[in-house]
């Protein structure tokens, strides 16, 4: 008798337990509103300027403080953006690396969101970050960083913690184009995957294009299952490359892991997928609490 694959890890782990998503924490109702605010206006300039979403959304709430900072409310700046020396418009002044430095000033909220998109689009030192897919927040926010875009060693990973926290990854399948006469694409073929083993966990890596429900159908497995052990939300997008795991992690990496140094693009949520333990166990080890951010250079304590 063959066995599905479920049925072999079933036999591995003896017990198979469910937990949900850790680090669960209280959404913060000004970025929830902020979004509501600003998300269909981010999927425009997506499809106008292919810039993700979600990487304009998160950049505004973070620069911004979702639209209630004194700059955002004298100005309408909306992304931080500096006068620079080809600045035309309105301007005030502001304490930021510097005291009383020249940022612009916009007539309305709308303009700041277009006067950053192309402040992206039309600079060279951004243009690499166009070549990525539409999809890929984490590569769009590790780039920001690389290029320049702030100087803040933690910027790329709060964009992403932001992205993932609230969810913003689903605006960027939103924003894509379809071609109006577009014809739906026939049912892919279920990949034979093959199944690894670290750190005494099986898993599998996710292919291009694929969801959680594609793995699950390919392992015998629920994909609501598949989310509860990987900790992430319904929605949550998989990208090439990334780990599945097919059972529940671990609480404490195992030897010889005991550190991590943290590295531009890293969310707590990364690090835990890489050793294969929980992200609360996570949290409670470094003793951190829900909304602290991975900066570049952190070391953070496995076991």
């Amino acid at each position: 008798m063959q066995l599905s694959l479920r049925a072999l890890v079933l036999l591995f782990t003896s017990v198979l337990v469910l937990t949900g998503t850790a680090t669960a924490q209280k959404k913060n109702a000004s970025y929830q509103k902020y979004v509501k605010d600003y998300s269909d206006l981010a999927i425009q300039h997506q499809r106008k300027y292919k810039i993700p979403a979600s990487i304009t959304l998160a950049q505004g709430i973070l620069e911004s403080g979702a639209g209630q900072s004194d700059l955002a409310r004298r100005s309408n700046n909306h992304f931080g953006i500096k006068c620079h020396t080809d600045w035309k418009g309105g301007r005030v002044y502001h304490d930021d690396d510097l005291r009383g430095e020249c940022f612009r000033k916009y007539k309305k909220v709308e303009d700041s969101y277009e006067d950053h998109s192309k402040f992206l689009a039309e600079r060279p030192r951004y243009a690499s970050l166009f070549k990525l897919n539409i999809t890929d927040y984490k590569g769009w926010a590790r780039g920001l960083q690389k290029c320049g875009y702030a100087t803040d060693k933690a910027y790329a990973n709060k964009l992403i913690k932001m992205i993932e926290d609230y969810e913003l990854y689903k605006y960027d399948s939103q924003g894509k184009k379809r071609a109006s006469n577009e014809k739906s694409q026939p049912q892919a073929p279920v990949i034979r995957r093959t199944v690894y083993k670290t750190h005494g966990l099986l898993y599998v890596y996710a292919e291009s294009n694929d969801t959680f429900e594609s793995v699950a159908a390919s392992t015998g497995f629920k994909a609501k299952d598949l989310k509860k052990f990987n900790e992430v939300p319904g929605d949550f997008p998989l990208q090439k490359g990334d780990i599945v795991y097919l059972q529940k992690k671990k609480v404490k990496a195992d030897k010889p892991n005991y550190d991590h140094v943290v590295q531009i693009g890293e969310s707590m949520h990364s690090i835990a997928q890489k050793y294969g333990i929980q992200i609360k166990s996570l949290y409670k080890i470094n003793k951190k609490q829900p909304d602290y951010t991975p900066a570049e250079g952190d070391v953070l304590k496995l076991r």
